[in-house]
């Protein structure tokens, strides 16, 4: 048991001293970059802070920020070398990605407006949120170059770390896309502003998949 132990430090310490701040400090810029600018997740955490609120989009933020650790270190750990051997799981990825995207689109432009909202409609779950990040197309780009770049020793501990530091970047990121969203909801008290705000999130959220039919 001892040795297990000693054997499983001295990797962790390898892994972590292969991190240097040659490859954290550029991993941080790429993490930011990536989860600020506008992709899925990032939109519908605007059309949710703008038909729900902050407090009732938490899970969602919550869901999309630690399911992609959960995803990133999955990937890390192995389940990319997965997608290389078996072909086949690209397409049927592509196609449940465009799935679920187009039904995601259509329950943004189907949402409630403010006042009615608690009735009618009701934002993404900490699960459905996690759950989506398998889905998003921009999800598994991120998780695969932060693996493939900036963890040079494809370490256990070291995926790991790029999860978490990429997580710790991802989830303040994306919750900006939230707040902006409840700013402008105090612009969409009109229901025909709101509806048309809705429509124009899912088109942008189907604009969003070009590139993966592409």
């Amino acid at each position: 048991m001892d040795t297990i132990i000693r054997n499983s430090i001295r990797s962790m310490m390898n892994d972590i001293a292969e991190m240097s701040f040659e490859f954290i400090l550029p991993l941080i810029a790429f993490a930011f970059v990536t989860s600020i600018t506008p992709g899925p997740n990032n939109l519908m955490l605007m059309a949710s802070g703008a038909n729900f609120g902050f407090a009732r989009t938490i899970p969602h933020m919550l869901g999309v920020g630690l399911g992609f650790v959960f995803m990133a270190a999955i990937v890390g750990l192995g389940l990319a070398e997965v997608f290389e051997r078996v072909p086949l799981l690209h397409t049927v990825l592509l196609v449940a990605c465009i799935g679920y995207l187009l039904w995601l689109a259509w329950r943004i432009a189907n949402a409630g407006n403010p006042g009615q909202s608690a009735a009618s409609a009701r934002p993404l779950t900490f699960v459905e949120a996690a759950a989506f990040q398998w889905v998003n197309p921009k999800a598994w780009a991120m998780a695969l170059t932060a693996v493939t770049v900036y963890s040079p020793g494809h370490g256990i501990w070291s995926a790991l770390a790029v999860a978490g530091i990429f997580g710790a970047v991802n989830l303040p990121s994306v919750s900006t896309w939230c707040l902006l969203g409840v700013r402008i909801r105090a612009l969409l008290t009109n229901p025909a502003r709101l509806k048309g705000f809705n429509y124009l999130m899912a088109g942008l959220l189907v604009v969003s998949m070009v590139p993966v039919m592409l």
